[in-house]
């Protein structure tokens, strides 16, 4: 989540540790559901190649067949992806192809050319389904990683565990350290400080290494009781554990944060930080070489707990934090390079471990965030993205306004960047910047937000009316979980442009939120688009798995 006109993740402070993570990006068009064949005829196209570029409706010829692409792709080997860039013609291939005119690309510094992945294996159910599960989650909301094994909603009658409805699982988050000249993942436990104003000078340095692999939880996932002398507790022993007792879910460690991105664009800069900071990275999370602490960790500890890692840098170019170092020239193409970096140096590590593992990104959903990235570019490095798509307006403003819209209302007094605040502009804009859709996930909140000294207004609902500050929270001001909000009393309505749920309080409290029904609403549009599935923030706060249950039974 995030405090200002951005696409991110809010932090709150719980019990004097961070906490943090979330997003933001009209009128409804008509939304295709499926692209139609095109009439079989005799076409002239040149074998598929895997270094050739092919944009929306160049065609290939791969084991006798036409294929025709749907957007940018490049070594995506046509009919081997359920969601991917390419679409099976009637077309008959004639015996002496034409090759297609390959299209420019734009000319990239050298990065590490990392070896071409290998095509992700299609998820249980044709999607990715994912949700964050929050370090400081298990302090005031009490929420440790064996409630994702014990909470069960049904799935086609069947009580099912809210783990096997998820394909992923993003661990927020990883901080990143001014360390050995340049920048490196490590774990300390220090409370974050960069939730104040002005933010002091150790801000956005926080970290918990005590929740991460030193807490004794107060429930597990096995039930058992944690050896004294064990070298894994907390977080990441438990997360261990969920995946052995649900083999078909990965758990990926996601770096920064809207609290944690201080230090991603200066070990940006150079090959030779980049390649400093996913080393540390996957030597530490991946390798599961952890610092000894308290006697917990070693060498090889948390190996096995992480099966890839998410970057959640916000943001490339400006917009997170104040105190964020930053490069508004060079970010967006560092972004790029240093995805290219964590994919090479992943793959390498693939190689002596024999597996593969993901890399995935939370990106900001504002179109002047997508701007400040080369999507065509670095998604070629990328299994997915996370397009962060809620958080578009919130109690940091004077009128009450949707949170998390799927479609933009005519009727918004919203001006300037903000009338594209919606999940469908904001994607139709990372799609025309060159993100295959393939790779995206649409972004769902579990969460709310709300402003306070609301009047009903001329429709009765509060709707784009002014109010006398954000709402107040269990938590933090302007902002509740869903679990909370299902509960307060008053009248709510469903808007029938933006699909989002709303809801004017008793006393006058005015919040947007999802709920089954509008979840449902957003993974139709998930399914008509061909995107690659669905993620949340957070699991805490969805009251008995109902909203992870939606979002599954969506895909």
């Amino acid at each position: 989540m995030e405090y200002n006109t951005k696409s991110g993740l809010l932090i709150a402070l719980m019990g004097g540790m961070l906490a943090a993570c979330g997003g933001s990006g009209g009128d409804k068009s008509d939304i295709q559901g499926s692209m139609t064949k095109t009439a079989a005829a005799v076409v002239a196209c040149a074998d598929w190649n895997a270094t050739t570029i092919y944009t929306a409706g160049n065609c290939a010829v791969y084991q006798g067949k036409v294929y025709k692409a749907k957007w940018w792709t490049q070594n995506n080997i046509p009919g081997t992806e359920q969601w991917g860039p390419w679409e099976l013609t009637t077309d008959t291939p004639t015996p002496t192809p034409t090759p297609p005119t390959p299209t420019p690309t734009p000319p990239t510094p050298t990065p590490p050319t990392p070896t071409p992945p290998t095509p992700t294996p299609t998820p249980v159910g044709g999607r990715e389904i994912g949700s964050y599960f929050a370090q400081w989650g298990v302090y005031g909301r009490s929420y440790e990683v064996a409630d994702i094994h014990t909470t069960k909603t049904p799935v086609n009658g069947v009580p099912t565990s809210v783990a096997d409805q998820l394909t992923f699982i993003n661990y927020a988050f990883g901080n990143v350290y001014a360390k050995n000249g340049g920048y490196e993942c490590d774990m300390v436990t220090k409370a974050e400080t960069g939730n104040t104003t002005p933010p002091p000078p150790d801000a956005g340095t926080g970290g918990d290494a005590y929740a991460d692999y030193q807490r004794s939880p107060a429930r597990t996932v096995d039930g058992k009781v944690i050896p004294w002398d064990a070298k894994l507790t907390g977080n990441f022993a438990q997360l261990k554990l969920l995946k052995q007792a649900h083999p078909n879910l990965k758990v990926f460690i996601s770096l920064g944060g809207w609290s944690w991105s201080r230090y991603f664009s200066a070990a940006a800069k150079t090959d030779a930080l980049r390649k400093q900071l996913a080393r540390s990275c996957i030597k530490q999370f991946i390798a599961g070489d952890l610092p000894v602490q308290d006697g917990r960790g070693g060498p090889g500890a948390a190996k096995g707990v992480f099966d890839g890692i998410d970057i959640d840098w916000e943001y490339p170019g400006g917009g997170g934090q104040s105190y964020n170092t930053v490069d508004t020239v060079n970010d967006k193409r560092n972004f790029t390079l240093l995805m290219a970096e964590f994919r090479a140096q992943l793959d390498a590590q693939g190689k002596i471990d024999g597996k593969r593992y993901p890399l995935t990104a939370a990106i900001g959903a504002g179109g002047e965030k997508i701007a400040q990235t080369e999507p065509a570019l670095y998604s070629q490095y990328m299994d997915w993205v996370n397009v962060m798509t809620y958080d578009f307006h919130g109690g940091w403003e004077n009128t009450t306004n949707f949170h998390a819209p799927l479609y933009r209302d005519p009727a918004d007094p919203a001006t300037g960047n903000l009338i594209k605040y919606n999940t469908d502009d904001a994607i139709k804009t990372l799609i025309a910047a060159g993100m295959p859709k393939n790779k995206i996930l649409l972004g769902v909140p579990f969460y709310g937000r709300g402003w306070k000294g609301v009047s009903p207004g001329p429709r009765g609902d509060g709707l784009y009316q002014a109010a006398t500050g954000p709402a107040a929270g269990q938590y933090e001001a302007g902002i509740d979980d869903y679990k909370v909000l299902v509960n307060k009393a008053g009248t709510r309505w469903t808007h029938p442009v933006t699909k989002q749920l709303y809801l004017l309080t008793t006393n006058s409290e005015w919040w947007s939120y999802d709920d089954p029904a509008t979840i449902g609403v957003k993974m139709q549009y998930v399914r008509d688009q061909g995107l690659r599935g669905a993620f949340s923030w957070e699991l805490d706060g969805d009251a008995n798995g109902a909203l992870t249950s939606a979002v599954w039974k969506g895909r």
